[in-house]
Order: C-alpha cells, then structure tokens, then sequence
C-alpha cells in the first residue's frame, strides 16, 4: 500500500475501480439482446416499450444492490448511476421505475429509508435534462473520457457561445453525486454512499460516478450505430434489388407487347388469348412482392409466360421438357429468377432455327444445394463469344447480379454452349428449407 494512502482511502478507490468495472460488463452483456438493441434504437418508445426497457435496467442493477446489502460487496451498487441513465435515455418514467426497483431492497432489507426519495430526485433530474434536450443524439455523445470532452466541449464554445449538453449533463451527474454525498453524511445509515473526508478522494468518487453514466452510454451507442449501418445495408441492398426487379419487367413487356401487336392484324382471337395471359402474369405480379417465392410458383408463373411465347412461335416449333425432381417444389428460390434465362434461350437459341427446338428445364437437390438449368438445343454460340452472355443482355447480367445480391459468394452460374448444338445455363444455389420462409423478404445476404 502506498504510504500516502490510509488503508480506507485504498478500499474506496479499489471499489470505485470495481464499480466501473462491474457497470462495463452488465452493459456489454445487456447489449447483446437483441430485445435491448431494437430498444436504444427507438427514441419515441411506447409505455410496453418504456417497460422492457425499464426492465433491461433494472433487474440486473437491482442484483447488484442486493449482492452490496447481503455479501458486503459496495462496488456492485450502481443505483444512482443506472437511474440516471434510465432517466436519460429512456425519459422521467423510465428512470422512476428503475430507480424504484434498485432502491426496492436497500430500503426493505438496508433499511435505507432514503433510498427511494433519492431515486425519485435522480430519475426527475436526468429525465428533465433528457426532456429540455432538443436534440436527443447529444445524449448519446456523453463519453466515459470526461475530461477530454469537456475539455473539447469548453474549447468550442469558447469558439462559438452556446449551451454545451455534455457540459449540461456533466453537471448534473456531478451535482446528484455531490448531493448524495452530502445527505449520507447527514442521515449516515439510511443512504448508500462512499463515505471519505479527504477533498481528492470525494473528488474521484465524482468522477467515477461520470464515467460510471458515461460508459453505457458509449457502448450501447456503439451497438446503436452498427445497428444503422446494418439498417443501411440493408436499405442499400434492397434499392439494389428494386432495381434489378424493375429491369426485368420492362424488359419482359416490351417483348410480349411486340408479340401482341403482331398478331392483332392477323389473329385477333389468338391476340386476345395472349393479352389475358400476360395480364394474369401481371397481377401475379402485383400481388406477390416478396424476393423468394417457392419454386412451384415460380413454374407456374413461367408456364403462363411459355404460354405466350408457344403462341407466338407454334407449338411445332417450340416445345418444352421439365425434367423435376420430386419435392423440389418447395424449395424457396428468387422470384422471377427463370423467366430471363427462358427468354435469352428462345430468343437467342430457338428463334434463330428454322425448324425450331426444345427448352428443357431441369431441378434437383444436391447436399442441401438446388441447381436448376435452363438447356435449349438452338443454334449455340461459338466460343469466342461466351464471355460476351455476361457482359451484354439484360437477362443473364440481371441473374447474375440478383443471385450475387441474394447469396454473394454462396451461389454459381455456369454457361456452356456449342455452336449447332445448343446452350446450358445453369445456377446452384443454398437450399432454403420451409422454417427460413420468414426471413425470404429480406434482400441481404440470407444465407452468410
């Protein structure tokens, strides 16, 4: 021991070092739920809302005040610094029933008679100071490096002349610790306190009372800003999705129209069949919005869309084989995923041939992995043109790209053709099984 330090200054700093200590670890461990991270993301919260939060609070720091009354331990008290931030963070209420529940055992088994009065004074200054606040992101600036950031804050407004909110909030941390201080000496056994009568040590105990507020507020707000950039992600993704969809139908329009038009003049009836189809394919459309559709629907949706195109260049010239395997059909896989490689492969591979050809679509499962191919024995490509399918048409860059959207690296597409012999694509892709319907929605890489 230092010679300068008496043996109960000594056991106050070491507490005071517990304290931090212990209030980092419960706030990294309430982090962690994901109940929690929805919560310090929403600011205007309901009364349920105000409640579980109240409760992430609470229960934790209210073991700690029975862990100080029953094994002698003062670091695991943290009831000023918890009721301060739930008034803080989560409003006036908030803070009350935090500061109700930790205050709860020091006043039925301490027999701290003032504990709850205080608490009532913690939770409607920190909830005050949360309510004059216009801008709700300063609260969570407030740092543990208290004196870096009054330093910076002070250094500011020297600068430019405002009110300073860390500053604000600083003092207020400062002043209910002093105020607690104060009244323990006064009443002695009915208010926890660190009691100490040397100036420096009362000093530290303040300071250990700042960053005790401020270290929560720093590692939550941590969990709050990756939450965001997941969000924006997220958002970033889902634009990228829209789009690609948004590729697809004007393409797909175009063609059907164009198909339309040419039979208005010389099959009216045949025309009208086409436009009732296509208009099924589009309130298909309509109504289904989600980026995964079983793989049954999907078929469905193509056997409308060869409907069309079978119409347009005969039943003699355009055949279609599927060769399935069994219970394939409920394999989740992205909507309008096959309609694009259909089209490349009749246009590019069947209309070119005079006597027409086949388009075989074929689907198995492997080790919990779907490969669906799309073959066509059209006119093929050479093969100094094959990178060219990647680079050129809206079709194939639109799957590669929507598959590279959906799964990243957890996807592949193989395209293999032969002059007079016809062209192969084919993609695998992970198996999404019935239970991850729920999460299909979701544009982002489901499956890393």
């Amino acid at each position: 021991m230092h010679p300068a330090l008496s043996r109960p200054t000594a056991l106050i700093l070491l507490t005071l070092l517990i304290k931090l200590g212990v209030i980092a670890s419960l706030a990294s461990i309430i982090a962690r739920f994901g109940s929690f991270k929805r919560l310090i993301f929403v600011e205007q919260r309901t009364p349920r809302q105000k409640l579980e939060f109240a409760l992430f609070l609470g229960i934790p720091f209210m073991l700690g005040v029975l862990t100080r009354l029953l094994a002698r331990y003062q670091g695991a008290d943290l009831s000023l610094e918890i009721t301060v931030l739930g008034g803080l963070l989560g409003g006036t209420i908030v803070g009350l029933v935090v500061g109700m529940m930790v205050s709860l055992p020091a006043v039925l088994i301490g027999h701290e008679i003032l504990a709850a009065p205080m608490a009532v004074l913690y939770a409607l200054v920190a909830g005050s100071a949360r309510w004059i606040c216009p801008d709700k992101e300063a609260i969570w600036e407030f740092s543990p490096f208290i004196d870096l950031s009054l330093y910076r804050s002070i250094k500011l407004r020297f600068k430019q002349p405002a009110l300073d909110w860390q500053v604000l909030f600083a003092l207020m941390v400062a002043v209910l610790e002093v105020t607690r201080l104060d009244i323990g000496r006064l009443v002695g056994n009915q208010l926890f306190y660190l009691p100490s009568e040397h100036f420096w040590t009362n000093i530290l105990i303040v300071l250990a009372t700042l960053a005790g507020v401020g270290l929560p507020v720093k590692i939550w707000n941590s969990t709050r800003i990756e939450r965001k950039l997941e969000d924006q992600h997220r958002m970033l993704l889902q634009a990228r999705m829209d789009a690609l969809v948004s590729q697809i139908n004007p393409h797909f329009l175009f063609n059907t129209l164009n198909t339309i038009s040419s039979l208005i003049r010389i099959d009216p009836d045949t025309a009208r069949s086409v436009l009732l189809k296509l208009s099924r394919i589009l309130r298909r459309r309509l109504k289904v919005q989600a980026h995964f559709v079983p793989l049954k629907e999907e078929l469905e949706f193509v056997d409308d869309y060869l409907g069309i195109e079978v119409v347009r260049f005969g039943r003699d010239k355009l055949k279609i084989v599927k060769d399935l395997e069994a219970e394939v059909g409920e394999i989740m896989v992205p909507s309008m995923i096959l309609q694009p490689l259909i089209e490349n492969a009749i246009r590019h591979g069947i209309a070119p041939k005079i006597d027409g050809g086949t388009i075989t679509l074929r689907a198995r499962r492997n080790n919990h992995r779907l490969m669906i191919e799309v073959h066509d024995d059209g006119v093929g490509m050479p093969p100094d043109r094959r990178n060219e399918i990647y680079a050129s048409g809206i079709g194939i860059r639109n799957v590669t790209e929507r598959l590279q959207v959906l799964f990243g690296d957890q996807f592949s597409l193989k395209f293999d053709s032969e002059p007079g012999r016809g062209t192969s694509v084919s993609f695998e892709i992970p198996e999404l099984v019935v239970s991850e319907k729920a999460s299909a929605k979701e544009p982002a890489h489901v499956f890393d």
